[in-house]
């Protein structure tokens, strides 16, 4: 029965994981998630996946280096980043070395999110500072990257760490 379209085979599996890598990039245990979903049980997910990472289709690198790119645009912070990363599958050591090679200044990133944040104006009060490094810390910056950003923008705050 060649012919019969409800034989699911290594074949079947393999162009489902390159038509989802098309879109953009993924991590590994993401693209296994979709291929376990779509063809549950199915005993040739894992050699697709080996295959296609050794065909460099699939790239964890890539994939943690397109990650991070795209979470500084939107002006997160490391402690943010890092815990997306850990529920895509990606340990804390690549995302270490990608940010080591991207070589990015959490200090300036954050000053800059507080800068847009602030659209330019001084603190108001105590009130506003803590506002806005609570705003600095969800965003997932340390309170060193936070203090500093303050700081920068001519506010000295005191610290209860």
């Amino acid at each position: 029965m060649d012919g019969d379209l409800g034989v699911v085979t290594a074949s079947k599996v393999r162009v489902a994981a390159v038509d989802i890598l098309t879109g953009r990039e993924y991590s590994r245990t993401e693209l296994e998630t979709k291929l376990r979903r779509k063809f549950p049980g199915h005993a040739s997910i894992e050699m697709v996946l080996v295959a296609l990472a050794g065909e460099q289709l699939q790239c964890d690198r890539r994939f943690t280096e397109a990650f991070v790119r795209s979470r500084l645009q939107r002006g997160q912070g490391p402690r943010r980043i890092r815990a997306a990363l850990r529920e895509k599958g990606i340990d804390t050591e690549l995302f270490e070395e990608t940010i080591l090679l991207m070589a990015v200044d959490w200090f300036s990133l954050a000053t800059q999110v507080l800068q847009r944040k602030q659209g330019g104006r001084d603190f108001a009060n105590a009130r506003e500072r803590a506002q806005r490094m609570r705003f600095l810390q969800y965003r997932g910056f340390t309170v060193e990257q936070t203090r500093f950003a303050i700081e920068s923008l001519g506010d000295s705050v005191e610290f209860d760490v």
